[in-house]
């Protein structure tokens, strides 16, 4: 629908002036943004956005809008549009101002907090958009309804005018433009690939609605690039998509819808023949990364019906070992969303769901699903309980590894690799474990690096690809055994017979992966994350892994040179150092393809020496994202990583 199309909503008079609540003042924002959106790095930055848009969902939950606008500007502004009944504008009867002005300008201040404006709302707190206006240098909010257009302009959260009318429409709905404040946020630019990928969540959780993405910076044919989101199978749709790289168990989802005491469920499930159990939960559409009560009654329901439905037909009769609840979700990817009228977060970013209730609410929704599901379809079901027993088995056998693998460590006194070189310091903080391709290089790192916090790890070829291999597997990998003793973290059972790491022996708070700078190296490294992904995810959590930078290229002239990490710095480093542009007259170029082409020094210089180094830190922006990454990467079907490379080829720049 166009925006010409958009007609006046009903439902105005049930969203009024009156309806916004005011609880306190705004200043608190500015002072420690972290409070209220996390962090001022690129999460801070888009989550900015995530408030925006929420409030626009909330209108499209309350059946008010079908379609939500999202622009990037050339200069990294940002403005989002709905087609939802717009913010009310009258006076507030409390403060004596626009209503408008009350929402942008006071914390806790909206509609959230009347039960008859929003029967269900994610942006419960009341702060978002007053934050978002806080925390930018300009924001412009604009708002059609009741036959009039009303802008107010802000800056840094103070409005810089009174509420104008400046014109007539038959249209309704909100525009928000805003401005980061660049003094607050550490990077000010907008990555397309994290606003596509939380839009194209948002259509499979709102079938229906349509969403747009617009980036005005990157113009293709004389066009910004745009894309559009729309889902009519929903979180169907999702599930199919997110196990895209995976090969499937069953014929179709396993689809769970179901209501109760007010609260909403819906769950989309099915099995695939990967080792890993992968559920993204949503509450009023905000994903909960933490889980939560809804995330509990899920995981409950799948472990007793399938346990009950295994053990009725005589599939445990012949296990030597008791299942345990994991075993029931190995390779089974899920979407969990419910719709709670007054959902209780823990902290302003909605990781976790609190409400108690919910646990029980969802365990019966999906329990009685399953049940029918397992009577009516015994071909699939016998198919999950041969997974189910294979996973256990499986688990059964990376235990006794494990404690093989633990039992060897102790008898031989400290249990540190002899192939690691340690530093002299016991401090985690300071210690760092350089993790280095081949024995050659990890010899010359040996000799290079300071070794009062500096440990070296050589290895060996390249490590065991842990997303086509059973967990006991990798406990035979002599390079993974390594890591784990180096490191000082095991893989323990929780009271719940979980698989956790062990984090309270880590003896390295940097991790540092260096290989080469050749396609071999590269292989090596996405190896290397596919393994702390998978089973070391913690780690990253914390932004304790790194990956080393070598540069590409070493530049001389007579006595001088250079090192450069990439094609633009090489040019300009001849350009510096024979006074002409595009001239490499006496200029030496080393093109470096492998870290044993340096020695020691200048593998110290320029890629261990904390003053000269580049690090770039490995965190999981969009788990959702890496999950599937590492899937289409390094799991068994080839069609989704051909298409990747096709698609990706023309960026690569590989050097033959």
């Amino acid at each position: 629908m166009s925006k010409g199309e958009n007609k006046q909503k009903p439902g105005n008079q049930d969203y009024s002036a009156s309806n916004i609540t005011a609880l306190e003042g705004l200043e608190a924002v500015r002072k420690r943004p972290g409070m209220y959106i996390g962090s001022t790095d690129i999460k801070g930055l888009h989550h900015l956005v995530w408030e925006v848009i929420d409030n626009s969902i909330d209108e499209h939950l309350a059946g008010h809008c079908s379609r939500i606008d999202t622009v990037i500007h050339p200069d990294n502004a940002l403005s989002v549009r709905d087609d939802g009944r717009g913010i009310p504008t009258g006076m507030h009867e409390k403060l004596q101002k626009s209503a408008l002005e009350v929402v942008m300008t006071v914390l806790h201040a909206g509609g959230k907090f009347d039960k008859d404006t929003y029967k269900v709302s994610g942006g419960l707190h009341g702060v978002g958009v007053s934050c978002v206006n806080a925390l930018s240098e300009d924001l412009t909010a604009t708002v059609w309804r009741d036959g009039r257009i009303a802008e107010q302009k802000y800056q840094k959260g103070k409005p810089v005018a009174d509420v104008a009318f400046i014109g007539e429409t038959e249209e309704t709905g909100t525009a928000i433009w805003f401005k980061p404040d660049q003094t607050i946020f550490e990077t000010t630019e907008y990555k397309w690939d994290i606003l596509a990928g939380r839009l194209r969540e948002l259509s499979y959780l709102n079938k229906g609605l349509v969403l747009t993405l617009t980036d005005e910076r990157n113009i293709e044919g004389g066009k910004p690039r745009q894309e559009t989101f729309y889902s009519e199978g929903g979180l169907r749709e999702f599930v199919i998509k997110l196990d895209e790289s995976k090969q499937s168990l069953i014929e179709k989802p396993i689809h769970v819808t179901g209501k109760s005491d007010n609260v909403e469920v819906e769950v989309a499930m099915q099995y695939n023949t990967s080792y890993q159990e992968t559920i993204y939960s949503y509450v009023n559409n905000i994903n909960t990364r933490e889980g939560g009560t809804h995330v509990r009654g899920f995981r409950m329901a799948v472990n007793r019906l399938f346990k009950s439905y295994g053990e009725e037909n005589g599939f445990f009769n012949k296990l030597k070992f008791k299942i345990s609840g994991e075993d029931f979700r190995e390779g089974l990817t899920a979407v969990v969303s419910v719709k709670v009228p007054e959902p209780q977060f823990k902290g302003q970013t909605k990781g976790e769901l609190g409400n108690s209730e919910v646990t029980s609410i969802v365990s019966q929704c999906v329990g009685e699903v399953l049940k029918h599901y397992l009577e009516e379809h015994p071909r699939d079901a016998k198919r999950i309980i041969d997974k189910v027993i294979l996973a256990a088995t499986a688990r059964h056998a990376a235990r006794k590894a494990r404690e093989m693998v633990q039992r060897k460590n102790a008898l031989s006194g400290s249990g540190l690799p002899g192939k690691l070189s340690d530093c002299s310091s016991r401090d985690p903080g300071i210690s760092e474990l350089y993790l280095v391709e081949g024995d050659s290089a990890g010899g010359t790192a040996k000799q290079g690096r300071d070794r009062k916090f500096q440990a070296i790890l050589p290895l060996r070829g390249k490590i065991l690809n842990v997303e086509k291999a059973m967990e006991h597997k990798i406990y035979e990998n002599e390079e993974i055994k390594n890591i784990f003793t180096a490191l000082g973290v095991n893989i323990v059972e929780n009271e719940d017979g979980e698989r956790v790491l062990n984090l309270e022996k880590l003896r390295y708070h940097k991790t540092i992966i260096m290989c080469d700078a050749d396609v071999d190296g590269s292989h090596i490294v996405t190896l290397i994350l596919t393994f702390f992904f998978r089973y070391m995810k913690p780690l990253i959590e914390r932004g304790y892994i790194y990956i080393a930078t070598p540069p590409l290229y070493l530049v001389k002239k007579g006595k001088s040179e250079r090192y450069c990490w990439n094609d633009e710095e090489r040019k300009a480093a001849i350009q510096e150092l024979t006074g002409k542009s595009g001239s490499e007259s006496g200029v030496k170029i080393q093109r470096y393809k492998g870290l044993g082409e340096m020695n020691a020094g200048q593998l110290w210089d320029t890629t261990m020496n904390p003053e000269n180094r580049i690090l770039r830190q490995v965190s999981i922006v969009d788990a959702m994202e890496a999950d599937s990454v590492f899937s289409m990467l390094m799991g068994d079907e080839v069609p989704p990583r051909r298409a990747f490379i096709e698609a990706n080829a023309k960026y690569a720049n590989v050097d033959v």
